[in-house]
């Protein structure tokens, strides 16, 4: 017998038919409605679907078929859709909102504001509830990474050094303002890369890989750059580190290598003062 996991992903087989919807099997916790305007055409009893369970105004357990914006066990940016005197309710996607109680809040959650939270079941209540304590829910264990390694990093929140991210839906990390070429946000997920752990277990990362990869991702978006700037540029090696860095996020040596690269797959010819695109 298996217990159903409340806020998550559940496959379930169709009992039976009833005029406001099917009926799942949910083995010890009985069986489980899914309303009428969530079930797929053609479906009938017998059939396993994949449907999210969570609890009805009622609190008894429902289906559906929707797709939520985060489960139970992770973290999302939601936008608080209304608040009372209890606490806030988010978006998250489903026909009943998520509940953050104000003690769960940081700064009291305004109406139409994105906050982060990591939602999870409330163990006195068993109620799905979110909270915007994020530290409270990040791994103390030693993060196993390697240097270079992939990481789906959620941006958290903006410091002075650059951005704190969560790693994995795991682990806190750090993304620094001075590798960081394109606008970030809170709630943004991106693929990022391990610069390395550092004794506190919390994880450097960078948005770009290093050594040869990346100086040929390079070189194709400053071949790509040359195109849409028809065919030339004046930056050339003979221009300032800071300029380059501040166009392209890069290194001189990263450019040069680049231009190099270029250069002998004849791509492009070098100018006194500029680059251009060999013509086809």
């Amino acid at each position: 017998m298996s217990h159903i996991q409340l806020g998550r992903y559940n496959q379930l087989e169709v009992v039976k038919e009833v005029d406001f919807g099917m009926y799942l099997n949910g083995d010890e916790d009985g069986e489980i409605l899914l309303p009428k305007r969530y079930v797929p055409q053609g479906c009938k009893p017998g059939d396993v679907l994949n449907v999210f369970i969570y609890l009805d105004m009622d609190e008894r357990l429902v289906a559906t078929t929707l797709e939520p914006y985060v489960q139970v066990g992770e973290f999302a940016c939601l936008e608080v859709a209304w608040v009372n005197q209890y606490g806030a309710f988010l978006d998250w996607g489903l026909m009943k909102d998520l509940f953050v109680p104000f003690r769960e809040q940081k700064a009291k959650m305004q109406k139409g504001g994105r906050y982060l939270v990591h939602v999870h079941l409330d163990e006195e209540s068993y109620r799905i509830v979110a909270s915007a304590k994020i530290e409270h829910y990040l791994s103390k264990e030693r993060p196993e990474y390697n240097q270079g390694d992939e990481a789906e990093v959620l941006v958290w929140q903006k410091t002075d050094l650059g951005f704190k991210v969560i790693v994995d839906n795991k682990y806190s990390g750090m993304l620094f303002h001075n590798e960081i070429f394109q606008p970030l946000e809170p709630g943004m997920r991106l693929h990022a890369y391990v610069k390395r752990v550092r004794e506190d277990g919390k994880i450097d990362l960078e948005l770009q890989k290093r050594g040869v990869k990346k100086v040929d991702d390079f070189a194709e978006l400053l071949l790509q750059y040359i195109k849409d700037n028809d065919g030339y540029t004046p930056i050339n090696d003979k221009t300032d580190a800071e300029q380059i860095y501040n166009t392209f996020g890069v290194s001189k040596k990263t450019f040069k290598k680049a231009v190099g690269d270029l250069y002998k797959k004849r791509l492009i010819v070098l100018e006194d003062d500029g680059i251009r695109l060999v013509k086809e």
